[in-house]
């Protein structure tokens, strides 16, 4: 099997896990409300998926306080900033065999 579609990380390639990856690999560190801001989804929508991600080892989610207030922090781990990278890596492969089969 060498078509490109075979190195598609099932975990991520789910269109809002893929946007929260997405989002994520961009920052260090960024707060819930943000990522759901971003992505555009509930609370309940994101907490699901980001618990999808940090079962396969992608996701950390740290929980904090600013002054009284509870926080929660989500971050990419490594192998999940590798994961992502070879996504992308795929997907380009995918977009590039088109433009040159077609």
């Amino acid at each position: 099997m060498t078509h490109p579609r075979h190195q598609l990380d099932d975990v991520i390639h789910n269109p809002v896990r893929f946007s929260i990856v997405a989002t994520l690999a961009a920052a260090h560190k960024a707060e819930f409300g943000f990522v759901r801001d971003t992505v555009e989804v509930t609370d309940s929508v994101l907490s699901k998926q980001v618990s999808t991600l940090e079962a396969a080892g992608y996701v950390n989610v740290t929980k904090g306080y600013i002054g009284k207030r509870p926080r929660t922090w989500l971050s990419l781990t490594g192998q999940g900033r590798k994961a992502f990278e070879a996504h992308c890596a795929a997907l380009h492969a995918i977009a590039n065999g088109a433009a040159v089969g077609g």
